[in-house]
Order: C-alpha cells, then structure tokens, then sequence
C-alpha cells in the first residue's frame, strides 16, 4: 500500500513543468524516496529505473559514455523501452555508487532538458561532499524526511479530520471529543514514527508488537551502515557518538564529556558525520537579537535530535505501554519525545527545497537562568515557541524572552486545545505544522 506523501504534489509539479531540471532526492535512509518516485512513474508511459548497487556493471557503462545521447540510446537497448521526452521517467537509485553519474546529470538539464530524470540514495550525502560543485544551478534538490503527523493522518484515513484541524485556531478550537483523539493518534505517532515501514505495517494490522521488531530492524540496518561513513573513523566510535547523543537529546550537547577515549575534535567529526547521513539534525543557540537568526548563532552551543521518535524511544528502550496507557501524560516527557517531536515537525514543515537550520535561546546566569526551546523566523517576525509535555506549567522563560528583545507574540505548545494567554498564543502539540503556514491569522503581531 503507497502512503500518500506531501512530497507527491511537488513531484507532479516538477513533471509538469514546462522547464525543469534534473532533481536530487536526498534524506536518510528507507524514508521513502524511491517510493514516492515509483509512485510518480506511474504518470509515465514509461519507467527505467536503475540501482547502482545491485547493477554495477552500470557503473561502467555510465564512467566510459561518451555522450548524453549515446547513453540515452544504450540504455533503451539495455531495458528494451524506448526513451521518450516528456513520457519516460529515468530513475538513478543509490547514485552515491557511481560518482560519474552524479557528475552527469548536470548534462541532462544542458543538453536533454525535456528528459524526466530523477536520482536517489541513502548514502548520497557523503558523495556529494566529493563533488562540491555537482551541478549548482543546473540540478535542483529536493529533501525528504520521515513522515509528518499530518501524513501519519492522511495514512490513518483521516484527511477529513485533518482538514478540520487545519481550520482551527485559538477562536475556533477543537471539539473536545476530536481533542482527545487527536492526542490518542500524538501518542500513537510517538511510538510508531515516520518510518514508512512502520506506519504502512500499523495501518495495515495495528499491530505495535510487529511495528516494534520493524523499527528494530531499522535501527539495524542503521547502525550497519556507520562502517561506510568514513573508513577512518571506527564504527566503535561512531557507535558510541550515537548513542550519546540520543542520551542528550533536548539538552545542550557536551562534546568533551561520557567519552574516556575520545576529544572534542574527534567527536565533532562523528557528529558531523551522522549529521550528513540524515540520522540527526542539530539545533543552534541564537541571540536572537535581529533576523537572520543565523546571524548570531552560536555553534558551540548545540543540542541535537535523531530523525525519528520511533527509532528514537526503541533505542533509548522507553516503557511504550505506559506512553499508551498514562491518562496524565506524564510519561511522554520521558526523553523530551515533547520536544524532539516538535523539533522534527518544524523541518518536515518546511520547504522541501531548503534545509531550514533550527535555532533556540539560552540565558546562562547564576541569578536568573532561562530557555526557549526553538525560536523561529517567519518574514521579518521572530516566533518564540516553548514546549511543554502536559497541560501545565509555567512560562517563565517565554516571558523573559519576549520582554528581552521586544516580541509581541509568543507560542506554547503542549497538550492543551487551542487557545489564548495574553499574548502567548496556545497550540496543541498535534498543530504545530500550523506554524509554517503562510502568515495564519492567528500568528499574527496583534
């Protein structure tokens, strides 16, 4: 069963394009890139795809071409179909095993421009740090991640819901019935994830025993391919980096610490590694003080998220009956699922086009220590957004922040239904994709 992603609209938009160029999808490891592309080969008369890993006598083929027509015109031999412009799809997968034909697809968009070319991989960050100028300008890339909960929603059959979420607002919140079983399905998502496997498996059987043993399989197969990141670097060491950032996740991440064996230097190497293969995305102290916010970021102060919160509580061994069971909710701060949740939807949410950095806000002082956990930029307006794991708690650092640098509107998300306190606007957890929509009314400077 195909579960319908937000990325199928801008791939029928790409297909359809008067003008295109050749496009790169890039995200970790089994999030769906090449089925959502054999998803869209459906919209052709005709599909090549071609797997560098399981085909490496390609490899040759593509290192020893001559020109882009003569390749063109072997590999309609080789797959017996014809190639047609603007009717067949040319699918490269795990192109990371064929350096060449990264090199090549910038020719396709110069020479062949009304050719439909797509190319994949899940190692395909580390060889692009080979070619640094691949095709700037001449490929467009397009980034893929986990599912969305909105997706999980759509996957759960509930676009009806869905919509009637994305029409509420602090003066429109949800019934309390629909509140509740919105937070039932947060909580669902906590334990399953994104990881198309493992929520095609749920919705197929609802079965959690059997999504725990996929997402085992998953964290397997992940950690088998930390030997191929950098033949340097031991998988020990890449190994322990891991499974200390998972430890850390929500908090500021020490480099020098939890290591006997290891110096800064070497595990910001690690870091930077798992960064580029997708498995964590960093979050980055900022001032605050002006937009950009990258501006006064600071890349010593960094916490980190894995890409998954169903990889994520499998690994850290959390108690996924007592997520399901505690009415209080209590439970679900365990490992700041809250906040990584919310960490991941805010780059799921954002143009697929770009990846957008996160930034927080941390006040270090003896007298009066305070923290934003993710701060955001939408136009010229700074959001600060605050998360909590139930339905209480103070605000206090929101506060102080908004005071320090003059900021009308601030955001708490947490388990409460939409809502308003002063000039804190309240956003469910399940909602927070509200926030990368297009100036809504209810985020506005009032």
């Amino acid at each position: 069963m195909y579960i319908q992603r937000t990325i199928d609209t801008d791939l029928i938009l790409w297909k359809n394009a008067e003008q295109r160029k050749p496009l790169l999808i890039r995200g970790a490891r089994q999030v769906g890139k090449s089925t959502a592309v054999r998803n869209l080969a459906k919209d052709f008369k005709s599909f090549i795809e071609i797997n560098f890993d399981e085909e490496p006598l390609l490899r040759n083929l593509f290192e020893n071409i001559k020109s882009i027509e003569e390749l063109l015109e072997q590999l309609a031999i080789i797959y017996q179909t014809p190639i047609i412009e603007g009717e067949t799809l040319i699918f490269l997968d795990e192109i990371q095993a064929c350096l060449t034909a990264i090199s090549l697809l910038r020719y396709f968009y110069e020479k062949k421009p009304y050719i439909h070319i797509i190319a994949a991989g899940s190692l395909l960050e580390f060889a692009l740090t080979e070619l640094p100028s691949f095709g700037v300008g001449r490929i467009r890339s397009i980034f893929m991640y986990p599912l969305s909960f909105n997706e999980f929603l759509i996957a759960m059959n509930e676009s009806q819901l869905l919509k009637l979420l994305e029409k509420s607002d602090s003066q429109n919140p949800v019934s309390p019935i629909l509140h509740e079983k919105l937070k039932l399905y947060l909580k669902k998502f906590f334990i399953i994830g994104g990881m198309p496997e493992a929520v095609n498996a749920y919705v197929q059987r609802k079965d959690l025993i059997e999504v725990q043993r996929i997402l085992d399989d998953l964290v397997i197969s992940i950690q088998a391919d930390f030997s191929k990141y950098n033949k340097r670097i031991s998988v020990h060491r890449i190994q322990s980096v891991f499974e200390n950032l998972i430890q850390q996740v929500g908090s500021k991440f020490k480099y020098s610490s939890h290591y006997s064996e290891l110096n800064g230097i070497q595990v910001k190497q690690v870091v930077d590694l798992l960064e580029l293969a997708g498995l964590v995305h960093s979050v980055t102290h900022s001032s605050c003080n002006g937009i950009p916010l990258g501006a006064e970021s600071n890349m010593k102060k960094r916490k980190f998220l894995i890409f998954d919160t169903g990889i994520f509580q499998r690994i850290l061994g959390l108690d996924v009956s007592s997520l399901l069971l505690n009415n209080e909710y209590q439970v679900i701060n365990k490992g700041n699922i809250a906040e990584l949740f919310i960490g991941l939807e805010l780059i799921k949410t954002n143009s697929p086009y770009e990846k957008s950095p996160l930034y927080y806000w941390h006040r270090e002082s003896k007298s009066s220590q305070a923290e934003v956990d993710y701060v955001i930029q939408k136009g010229e307006q700074i959001i600060p957004i605050e998360v909590k794991s139930g339905t209480k708690g103070t605000m206090q650092s929101l506060h102080i922040f908004m005071a320090e640098k003059s900021i009308n509107v601030g955001v708490r998300c947490s388990l409460e239904n939409f809502g308003t306190i002063n000039n804190i606007k309240i956003l469910p957890l399940y909602a927070i994709s509200q926030l990368r929509m297009d100036y809504p009314e209810s985020f506005r400077e009032d």
